[in-house]
């Protein structure tokens, strides 16, 4: 299992390289510091480690991320074939009762306190899967603590934070053009001319009193929606999972154009600006009995190469940096408790859990017999039952993985022989002395 080192000292790769394989285990709620490996070191010792790794003032936020950048090209490269699809989210950390931690900041109330986390997720074209990620950032009182920066920067409002992680994109060499995928807080149109013009490539959702110029008049989404309906504009694209039971995905599409003057500071200020035009693609998720479940209002530049069912497909998967921030927060590492105790702290040990992560990600889109068993034989190991037709979990092989981690570590301490002397061993009578 080959994990990319950062360009550290020796002494920091091999202990970064260690922390990564810790983290290779599902943590407890109720425990979530760090599982020694079964070493001659004692548990403390590792403790005392990794808080003079996370301290070094040489483990900076961009070296951290350096071996998960590589990963991610490496990532690109194997499971991408036209684009890259990279999807921006924010999470809110809360850390209300981490009254060590002195950086927190007001999060949905003032008594609401803990950190704001910034990810941005490379997926595959071809099936959506994780690649790895292209940057984290963690806000607390003393700035923002960002993998594009030595230095704690100032908070920018969050749109403007997203246009800064859109430019960065164009400098991380990925290989392959990017397709920016964000949520409907992204709705702007302010934004839209901005990084439009700056040539990034976009698929945002939009909402439904979005007004636009369509047909040559101007109309609100709903309205356009309502047109494509009446026109019978909807064709069948594929069948999907929506909230764990099949439905089917129709799509339709048109042209409209963003032509009105852009809000700012809540609306008080109107800004003039060029008009933009998008393809409107709309998803209807409808179940079998055609009753509509859920209805997505795309807006993107991309070009129409790019058929409406694959735009519908590839936002569809903006899900999988839901599924990433479960199983950082809760299904794997539970990062809402751990004790750092400031932002950098927890964002350097974040870089390093993400980097336990995309070991197991890789190992999801293994193709290869051996990655296929290897699969079977760690959901064995970790004990988890899984549901019918579903061959593993992410959390399952976490667990998979740390029991082998440990038994080869363990192996090296001491022989198979050994080991079985000690367990056929009598424990609870002494044995008898010679005289």
């Amino acid at each position: 299992m080959e994990i990319p080192l950062p360009k550290l000292e020796k002494r920091l790769r091999e202990r970064y390289e260690v922390l990564v394989q810790e983290h290779l285990a599902p943590q407890q709620r109720v425990a979530a510091g760090l599982r020694a490996l079964p070493d001659t070191a004692e548990s403390f010792a590792h403790t005392q480690a990794a808080w003079r790794f996370y301290a070094n003032e040489r483990t900076t936020l961009p070296a951290l991320f350096a071996p998960l950048l590589e990963a991610t090209r490496q990532g690109v490269q194997a499971a991408c074939q036209r684009f890259v699809l990279q999807v921006h989210d924010w999470s809110l950390l809360h850390y209300t009762r981490h009254s060590s931690k002195k950086d927190r900041i007001p999060l949905m109330n003032r008594h609401d306190l803990g950190y704001e986390l910034y990810a941005g997720l490379a997926l595959s074209d071809q099936d959506g899967t994780p690649l790895g990620a292209t940057g984290i950032s963690l806000t607390g009182a003393d700035g923002v603590h960002s993998t594009r920066l030595l230095h704690p920067g100032r908070r920018p409002a969050k749109l403007d934070g997203a246009g800064h992680w859109l430019n960065h994109a164009q400098t991380l060499n990925l290989g392959l053009p990017s397709v920016h995928i964000i949520d409907r807080e992204a709705d702007s149109v302010a934004h839209y001319r901005r990084w439009v013009k700056r040539g990034h490539l976009l698929l945002i959702r939009a909402d439904l009193d979005r007004r636009v110029l369509h047909g040559g008049h101007s109309r609100l989404l709903v309205e356009v929606l309502a047109q494509l309906r009446q026109q019978g504009a909807f064709a069948r694209s594929r069948e999907v999972l929506y909230h764990g039971k099949k439905a089917r995905q129709f799509v339709a599409q048109t042209e409209v154009t963003l032509d009105r003057p852009a809000k700012r500071q809540h609306g008080r200020v109107s800004q003039k600006g060029p008009k933009v035009r998008f393809r409107l693609v709309v998803c209807e998720v409808r179940d079998k009995a055609g009753c509509v479940l859920a209805v997505w209002l795309l807006l993107t530049n991309l070009p129409d190469s790019v058929s409406a069912g694959e735009v519908a497909l590839w936002y569809y998967w903006r899900w999988r940096i839901e599924s990433a921030f479960k199983l950082l927060k809760a299904a794997g590492l539970h990062l809402e408790q751990w004790q750092q105790e400031t932002a950098l702290a927890t964002a350097k040990r974040l870089l390093v859990g993400l980097q336990a992560c995309v070991v197991v990600w890789r190992l999801e889109r293994g193709t290869t017999p051996q990655a296929g068993r290897l699969r079977r034989l760690l959901v064995r190991l970790s004990g988890r039952q899984m549901k019918h037709g579903v061959e593993y979990t992410t959390p399952a092989l976490l667990a998979g993985l740390w029991s082998v981690i440990q038994t080869l570590a363990l192996l090296d301490q001491i022989s198979p022989a050994e080991l079985r002397q000690l367990l056929d061993s009598p424990w609870d009578l002494d044995e008898p002395q010679l005289e």
